[in-house]
Parts: C-alpha cells; sequence; structure tokens
C-alpha cells in the first residue's frame, strides 16, 4: 500500500456484469458501502468501468445517480414512480430478428433442395445451409437503448460520454473480431451512452447483437470478467472491484456469522446435480468466469504494485443469490436487500484489513452504521434474533482476530 501524495485520491469502481441478478446485487452492495464509508462519494469517482449489466450502474452512477436512487429507480415497485427501469422489459421477444431472418427461408430451402438432390450433398450439410435463417437472439434488449435514452436526458444527466465530469468506460465485445471495445475513449466517445449499454448486455444468444456503425457488438464479458484494467492503465490509487457471481459452494451451509439475513436461515442446497441441466450450467458459468477474474487480480496486484485493489462479491456459500428469481418485485427487494447485510457483514467481518488499506485514502469505515442491527434497505420480515447478532458478533471478533494474527506472520499473504 502506497499511501497517495494528493490531498483526493483518484479512485476507481468496476462493475461486472451477471444480467439483472447482478444489477441487484451491485445497487444493494453499493448502498451499503455509501453508508458505510466515509470519505467517498460514489457518484464522483475518478473512473467508471462497466460491464453487462455493470454498465448501466456504472453509467448511473456516473450521472449523479446515487446508489439509493438507483434502488429507487430498479428496484422498487414501479407503481408510484415518475422514472423506473423494469427488467420485465428484456424478456420482449425480438420480433423484428424473427421477421427478418424469415425472409430468409425461402430462398435457403432453394438451395437446400438443389444440393441434396442435384448437389448429392448429405442432409446434414443441408440443414447446415439453413442456420441463417435462425434468429441470432431470442430477446430484444432495444429497450435498454429508449429508457436510459430518456433517464440520461433529465437535467443535470447527459447521454454523451464526453459531457460527463466523471471518466466513463463501458466494454462490449466486437463481435467479428472477438476483441474488446471501450465505449467512451477516443474514437468510440460519440456512441451514446444508452446504446453502449445495450451493446455491453448483449448476451449472446439471449439478445441479438447489437448494430453500432455498421458493426455489430455483443455482451462485453466474453473477454474479460471485470476490465478493471482500463482504469489501472490510466493510473488509480484504489480500485474498488464488485463481482456479484460467484460459484456456490453446496458442500456445506453458511454459518450464522455468514448470512447476511440471520432472520432468514437458508435452507440446505443438495448437490449442484440434483438441481438439474440449469444448475449445472449456472455454477459451470460461475466457475469459469469467477476463476478468470481471480486470475486476473493476480496479474492486477503484480502489474499495479502502487494502487490498492479491493474486490466486493457475495458469499460463496450463501444460497440466497444463487436461488434468485430476479423478475418478481418482492424478489427483488429481499436481493437487494440481502445483497446490502451481506456487504455490511462483509466489511464488519475483514474491517482490520480494510480500515488500513482505505485508511492510506481517507477512508474510513462508519463504525455507527456498520454496528447498527435495526438498519435495513428494506423492511425486514421480522426482526433478527438475539442469538443470531450474537453469533454474528462471535464470527466478525473470530475474523479480526484471525486477520490480526496473519498480519504478524511473516511473508503472509493478505487476504484483499
Amino acid at each position: 500500500m502506497k499511501k497517495p501524495t494528493r490531498s483526493s485520491p483518484k479512485i476507481a469502481l468496476a462493475l461486472a456484469g451477471g444480467g439483472p441478478l447482478g444489477a441487484i446485487y451491485e445497487i444493494g452492495a453499493l448502498c451499503a458501502l455509501q453508508e458505510s464509508l466515509k470519505g467517498i462519494d460514489f457518484t464522483r469517482l475518478q473512473h467508471y468501468v462497466g460491464v453487462s449489466a455493470g454498465g448501466f450502474i456504472a453509467a448511473g452512477l456516473a450521472n449523479g445517480i446515487t446508489p439509493q436512487q438507483l434502488f429507487a429507480l430498479f428496484i422498487e415497485d414501479r407503481k408510484h414512480q415518475t422514472e423506473a427501469f423494469d427488467p420485465a422489459w428484456l424478456l420482449k421477444p425480438a420480433f423484428a430478428e424473427f421477421f427478418s431472418r424469415s425472409l430468409l427461408l425461402p430462398e435457403l430451402m432453394l438451395k437446400g433442395a438443389w444440393h441434396s438432390t442435384l448437389g448429392r450433398k448429405s442432409l446434414m450439410r443441408t440443414l447446415e445451409r439453413m442456420s441463417p435463417s435462425l434468429p441470432t437472439g431470442i430477446f430484444s434488449n432495444a429497450q435498454i437503448d429508449v429508457e436510459l435514452t430518456r433517464l440520461f436526458s433529465r437535467a443535470g444527466r447527459s447521454n454523451d460520454f464526453r459531457q460527463l465530469k466523471s471518466r466513463l468506460t463501458l466494454v462490449a465485445t466486437h463481435l467479428d473480431s472477438s476483441k474488446a471495445v471501450a465505449f467512451g475513449r477516443t474514437g468510440w466517445d460519440h456512441i451514446p451512452i444508452s446504446k453502449a449499454v445495450q451493446a455491453s448486455a448483449a448476451l449472446p444468444g439471449l439478445f441479438p447483437p447489437v448494430e453500432i456503425d455498421g458493426q455489430h457488438f455483443v455482451d462485453g464479458a466474453l473477454i474479460k470478467t471485470m476490465h478493471a484494467s482500463i482504469a489501472l492503465d490510466e493510473g488509480v490509487d484504489l480500485m474498488l472491484c464488485l463481482n456479484p457471481l460467484v460459484p456456490f459452494d453446496a458442500s456445506a451451509p453458511a454459518s450464522a456469522g455468514e448470512s447476511a439475513t440471520p432472520w432468514a436461515a437458508p435452507e440446505p442446497i443438495p448437490r449442484i446435480a440434483d438441481g438439474g441441466l440449469p444448475a449445472v450450467l449456472s455454477q459451470t458459468f460461475r466457475s469459469l468466469i469467477h476463476s478468470r477474474l481471480l486470475l486476473g487480480l493476480k496479474h492486477y496486484e503484480q502489474a499495479y504494485p502502487n494502487t490498492d485493489i479491493v474486490l466486493i462479491e457475495p458469499n460463496h456459500r450463501d444460497p440466497e443469490l444463487y436461488l434468485a428469481n430476479t423478475f418478481s418485485y418482492s424478489q427483488r427487494r429481499h436481493l437487494a436487500e440481502h445483497a446490502y447485510q451481506q456487504t455490511r457483514q462483509l466489511l464488519r467481518s475483514r474491517q482490520t484489513n480494510l480500515a488500513a488499506k482505505l485508511g492510506y485514502h481517507g477512508i474510513t469505515l462508519n463504525h455507527a452504521a456498520l454496528d447498527d442491527v435495526h438498519r435495513h434497505l428494506c423492511a425486514p420480515r421480522r426482526p433478527p434474533a438475539r442469538i443470531g447478532q450474537a453469533l454474528t458478533k462471535l464470527h466478525n471478533l473470530m475474523d479480526n482476530l484471525n486477520q490480526v494474527v496473519s498480519a504478524a506472520e511473516p511473508k503472509s499473504d493478505p487476504t484483499w
């Protein structure tokens, strides 16, 4: 850790993707971080880097929208909101894609019939020639561009990268070259922020590629999980990283101290395979992107020794976020509260290391907020049990004691 010589350290925030679930986690975590850390304003950072769903959050923060306002915008019930972003918009079928692809079918069928008869091609080769008629995505995410254009047109906000007070970079993948493109950097800063968010969140297979300037773009997470190096290359003192998706450890249930909501003890999860194909695919996807993230962080620590890097992510043994239905408003509120409380718990359990690392940059822990057991983002279902509070405090004490012992040992690797 190197204490910055300037009075105002350069702080960057990198937000990974994860669909609506990832956005909900990041909003809940950011609300906890904003009220639990003194000396930092998450709407006035040096640089924001967003990928996929994280791009929506990053663009909002760069436009001066606070984490609490993002909560009201993205998670609260829309009935009485003048502006809101509904994830259900992402479930609209891509009718335009279906129609345009269907127009190719007659010509492809004629060519296929010719190749299978006169051309003497195999049936499999004939069917392969029909593939251009298949849609490139099931759902349309065009509403992202529409709604964010409206949201960023309000007074004090902008849909233009060049007019923002802070640096904003949104990463997508150029489909034809499979290279990462950083919207917001020179050469790509003329693209509307709303369109860049749409492109960065276009998960292949689920959404069609987004066409920009005659080129096609898909989800930015195809190349890297977080792309924090974009901000690190420009020089920052503190790099905060939020990653919402982690593989779930079903081999052991979370302890009382690890449960973010002690009033809602999670039910034990059986073996991952018992959940069928969706569970296996989810665990596989999470494992792949998380292992890639950890490798990237190790590289960052070596390549940028003068930058402190802090990673915030869910507990691997907590089933709440793994078994989530993000398209239910009541469930979304519960998940946001869970992420909020889990992040508060993380800050308490690792306050020894974090206090030292963040203190170099003028950031301190707000112990009054962290120790307030009655503090909530949403109303709890019932008050926390006293035994749950006691076990949580004991767990925090043991964690911090372990950090002190580890710090005293020679050549010990830091947790963060």
